[in-house]
């Protein structure tokens, strides 16, 4: 510092009238230092105590403590008033629409909140990655870093207010907007943007960054009652969020900042400009090329909504209904099958009468688990009781019963594949049974009885394993049965279609089949298990019903050899059905009207059938052959056992010995009264017999008892021990009897 020695300068007072006080200044001394104001290169000094170190120290201290106290004030309201809050209510987190998932994730059908919203479960794992950086480039930059404020953006956000003189931006995070969602409030105040920050503050600490931004995804409005992303991308583009075009992604990040003011439905030039504007600010953070953005603008504005998926609708129901409490549901459906058989249930219903419908279901055989499930082609149709799930009501199933008749008869030992069946007239009793076509084939194998779906051979196994068995059998395997409400015996009847049953049970029975005879309960959900799975037949019965089934004329243009299948058309033609399997599925195909009515022209082989094959075509077929089981019989009618080369017990056991007349007793006749005196030799009476026709050997019996040996010879001569009464009989080779009745006087 410059410096000059007092006894240098002299200062006079100032003069009375004001003027400038007079200075009388001496030569200083040699060694004297000029300060600048002396040397007259500076001007006039300050006075003392201004401008010097140890004022503004001062100064700095006073304004460090004020600045200090303010922040410290500050801190304790903004702690004492973040002590003060409610715990953070995570309830609008948790609420969910109620959504059904096929087996793989992918959604069947959501329903909306009690509320009345779309509220689907979203995170950022189910969302385009484009989608999030976009959200992140336009919403909050520093999301990634900040602690939930962003200062620089809050005074970004205040210098935009103050030159524009409005507000621009709000400088509110992505996780303040989470605590605005979590705590909506209507006004837009100071005191509800700090309980924002407050609220962010605590989610952050809270929640990682993940969680965070899934919340957003979940909380977020799209206009109208769609809340989250996921809902918003099926309601405005029909598919998920997983891949979105740039135009659907930023369009999304638009939405939410004023949803009902942009909703592309009502106001689609407002949406369009606030698309743009977030494609302007994605091509400036370097998100999207020039390109890119350009095409993205050229990209129309969806106008209108589109429908929720609603893939199986009555499962879907059927499981929500079992358990109301659950918000997600995941079933063993296949979702695109479902939709394909879904697709071709209405592409084929377009054929025919609008009150027809259609039901569909498709099993794995080796699990029971249900694949895909139509209850009807339209679920909204009125004309056609959309609402109801035809794969669970009881119908007529006409022939689709006859394989179950053959594998009960095959497992008994009663027939093989390649027993002889008579295709002729009969009758039981007061019922008549006929073929669907009003013809008969005559002498059949049961394998192309079967094939041909002959009424009278199928009446004629049931007799002799006996309707009341069959029943048992079917209802011991699990299946529910319902018999006409006239109630009393079951008659022959029930093989032909006489009984109730639904899809269900009807293709879980073929379900057995394909299992070698284990039929398995059907299951909508992976999870469930644990039922029995309760044997109708052996896996050899099982195997014959199968090679048969295969063998079956298939419907025109179709391949045979592929499926083994069989039809169905109940009396009246009010149901037509189609089951078949391969070796990894079983479909199902009924089709008629919900009321039950008359529908001419529904036969199952013509209608159904072709459905069935169509179906397999969408599935896939598995072309590995049945296997075989190592006990099981190969073999053509005459080389069969006896036994089982023809179901009757009194014709030949060969085709070739059918040739031979039937057996018939020749003498005496029936009802005959025989003298015995006449007959008499040497006073001992005797009764001479005679046989036409048969087999040798011939035994013969008298009241059920054996009176000879068994002979070859057609006549024979036999002492009775009295007169009164008899039922004389002959058995011949081939087991064939006849009988009469005689009076012996």
């Amino acid at each position: 510092m410059w410096r000059l020695p007092p006894s240098s300068r002299t200062c006079t007072a100032p003069t009375a009238s004001g003027g400038p006080a007079s200075a009388r200044w001496t030569s200083p001394r040699r060694g004297d230092v000029l300060s600048p104001h002396e040397s007259g290169t500076g001007s006039s000094p300050p006075p003392r105590g201004e401008g010097s170190a140890p004022a503004r120290f001062r100064k700095l201290k006073i304004a460090a403590a004020s600045l200090a106290l303010l922040l410290a004030t500050a801190t304790a309201t903004l702690l004492h008033y973040a002590a003060n809050l409610p715990p953070l209510d995570l309830a609008a987190a948790s609420e969910r629409s109620t959504v059904v998932l096929d087996r793989e994730g992918r959604l069947l059908r959501p329903f909306l909140t009690a509320d009345g919203r779309w509220k689907l479960p979203v995170g950022t794992g189910d969302v385009d990655p484009r989608y999030l950086a976009m959200l992140k480039a336009y919403e909050d930059r520093r999301f990634d870093s900040h602690a939930g404020i962003d200062p620089l953006g809050l005074v970004r956000a205040a210098g935009q207010m103050l030159w524009n003189g409005r507000i621009v931006s709000g400088g509110s995070t992505l996780t303040m907007q989470v605590a605005r969602l979590l705590e909506p409030r209507e006004e837009r105040s100071l005191g509800a943007k700090l309980r924002q920050a407050v609220r962010a503050v605590e989610l952050e600490r809270r929640f990682t960054k993940t969680e965070i931004l899934d919340l957003y995804l979940t909380l977020a409005p799209f206009g109208g009652n769609l809340e989250g992303v996921r809902a918003a991308s099926l309601a405005w583009f029909g598919k998920e969020p997983k891949r979105l075009s740039t135009a659907e992604a930023a369009l999304l990040v638009a939405l939410p900042q004023s949803p009902e003011t942009r909703r592309p439905d009502r106001f689609v030039e407002a949406a369009r400009k606030a698309r743009d504007r977030v494609l302007a600010r994605v091509e400036q953070a370097g998100l999207a090329t020039a390109a890119e953005v350009a095409a993205a603008r050229d990209e129309p504005v969806p106008t209108a909504r589109k429908p929720f998926p609603t893939l199986a609708p009555h499962v879907a129901e059927q499981v929500v209904a079992e358990a109301p409490a659950a918000r997600s549901h995941r079933l063993s459906l296949d979702a695109r099958l479902q939709s394909a058989l879904e697709a071709l249930a209405r592409d084929r219903s377009l054929g025919l009468s609008p009150q027809v419908s259609i039901a569909i279901l498709a099993v794995d055989n080796e699990t029971g688990e249900i694949r895909a499930s139509v209850g009807g082609v339209d679920y909204f149709a009125a004309e056609r009781a959309g609402s109801l799930d035809l794969t669970r009501a009881l119908r007529s199933p006409g022939s689709a019963l006859k394989p179950f008749i053959y594998a009960l008869a095959f497992d008994n030992g009663i027939a093989h594949p390649e027993t002889m069946l008579e295709d002729r007239p009969a009758r039981y009793g007061l019922y008549v049974p006929e073929n669907f076509d009003m013809t008969f084939q005559g002498m059949v194998s049961a394998r192309k009885a079967l094939q041909l779906s002959l009424n009278v051979p199928a009446v004629e196994l049931l007799s002799a394993l006996g309707p009341q068995r069959f029943l048992s059998r079917l209802r011991d395997a699990g299946v529910a049965v319902a018999m006409p409400r006239e109630g009393g015996a079951p008659g022959l009847a029930i093989g032909l279609g006489g009984l109730g049953i639904t899809l269900q049970d009807l293709t879980r029975l073929y379900v057995g089949l394909a299992r070698g005879g284990d039929v398995a309960p059907l299951k909508v959900r992976a999870e469930d298990g644990g039922a029995p799975s309760p044997r109708l037949v052996e896996p050899v019965a099982a195997w014959y019903v199968a090679d048969t089934l295969l063998g079956a004329p298939p419907p025109l243009n179709a391949v045979p050899g592929r499926i083994a299948f069989k039809t169905g058309t109940s009396y009246g033609y009010r149901d037509a059905w189609a089951v078949g399997f391969d070796r990894k599925h079983t479909i199902g195909v009924w089709v008629g009207r919900a009321d039950n009515g008359a529908v001419p022209g529904l036969v199952g082989r013509v209608v159904a059938a072709p459905i069935l094959f169509d179906a397999f075509a969408r599935l896939g077929l598995d072309p590995r052959p049945f296997p075989r089981p190592p006990d099981s019989i190969v073999a053509t009618s005459a080389h069969l056992p006896p036994p089982l080369r023809h179901l009757r017990q009194d014709v030949p056991k060969t085709v070739a010995a059918m040739t031979t007349p039937s057996l018939r007793l020749a003498f005496p006749p029936e009802g005959a009264r025989i003298d015995l005196a006449a007959s008499a030799a040497d006073g001992r009476p005797e009764l001479n017999l005679k046989v036409a026709g048969g087999a040798p050997p011939y035994t013969w019996l008298v009241d059920g008892a054996p009176i000879l040996s068994p002979t070859r010879r057609r006549e024979a001569i036999w002492q009775p021990p009295g007169k009164g009464f008899l039922r004389i009989s002959v058995i011949d080779g081939t087991g064939a009897s006849e009988s009469v009745s005689v009076r012996l006087q």
